[in-house]
């Protein structure tokens, strides 16, 4: 009874090692994605704002334009 008290445990350890191993991947996994996402979110902010400064200037000059005629 004993022995198999101690292979029941062994599975039961061999079966959270597994499980660790396996959300440690996806920890990594994660955080990698998180990373590339980071820096796609900063890409596009840069383009955005450069695109409203861009807008910006064109009402701008247009309101030059009107005041103009």
């Amino acid at each position: 009874m004993e022995k198999d008290a101690i292979e029941q445990l062994e599975l039961q350890v061999d079966e959270l090692l597994r499980a660790s191993r396996r959300i440690r991947e996806e920890n990594m996994l994660l955080k990698s994605q998180q990373t590339a996402w980071l820096a796609e979110r900063t890409e596009l902010v840069e383009k955005t704002d450069m695109a409203r400064s861009r807008i910006e200037n064109m009402v701008g000059r247009l309101k030059e334009l009107d005041e103009e005629l």
